[in-house]
């Protein structure tokens, strides 16, 4: 295959960024600026918000807490955290690495869950925008949304890399051989034993860092 009949597709959350680090930072923020009681009433709904939309809505969280407090102090603190949070400075070690070898080899493009608003920042701020030249797909379901990202970036063979089994599990049962599936240990729920168990047999290619696809040939990776 040529450089252009493969394309890269790859997560942000807990595979090029800490997320697991930047929530432990928000709900220390929140205990900070507004107690306990306010800390863990916030986490309870952004779990919610979580459960419905399948990512960390942490703005809307923001909103839907806003409504049940309106006379909340100081609660534009929060969001002005999530703002000009330092997002590169959760970049996990050599995570740009790791898009420009992509970007050597074919087409890389980040496909992401998120919101309209907090989740492009992510991206931007962090460094990965411009690491990829522009190239970010962000959906609500990008499961769901895999028709869209051939109309967009159509090629002869995929290569997924996310922290998530379910999503890897889930886009090759739609792509079958022409993805290969590539499962990024980091994070919470690429810990968890049930949910690897559930989905035993989801991934091609198995690394505990996004790091060691540093050392990884093409050949590996694409049939």
């Amino acid at each position: 295959m040529g450089r252009s009949d493969i394309t890269f597709l790859v997560d942000v959350d807990d595979t090029l960024l800490d997320n697991d680090r930047i929530q432990d930072d928000l709900r220390h923020h929140i205990w900070r600026q507004f107690g306990p009681k306010v800390r863990d009433r916030f986490w309870v709904i952004q779990e919610q918000l979580f459960q419905e939309l399948g990512y960390r809505d942490y703005l809307g969280a923001l909103q839907r807490f806003r409504v049940e407090h309106p006379y909340a102090k100081h609660l534009v603190t929060a969001s002005n955290f999530l703002i000009d949070y330092p997002f590169a400075n959760r970049l996990y070690p050599s995570a740009l690495d790791v898009l420009k070898k992509f970007r050597r080899w074919g087409r890389t493009v980040i496909l992401t869950d998120g919101d309209v608003v907090f989740q492009p920042r992510k991206v931007e701020r962090s460094g990965i925008y411009e690491a990829v030249k522009g190239h970010v797909l962000i959906y609500v379901h990008k499961e769901k949304a895999l028709a869209d990202v051939v109309r967009r970036y159509q090629s002869k063979h995929y290569v997924l890399v996310d922290d998530k089994l379910r999503i890897l599990a889930a886009v090759k049962k739609t792509w079958g051989r022409g993805v290969t599936a590539v499962f990024v240990r980091q994070g919470k729920f690429a810990h968890d034993p049930k949910v690897v168990a559930a989905y035993r047999g989801a991934a091609d290619v198995t690394v505990d860092h996004i790091s060691d696809l540093l050392h990884y040939r093409l050949p590996e990776l694409v049939p």
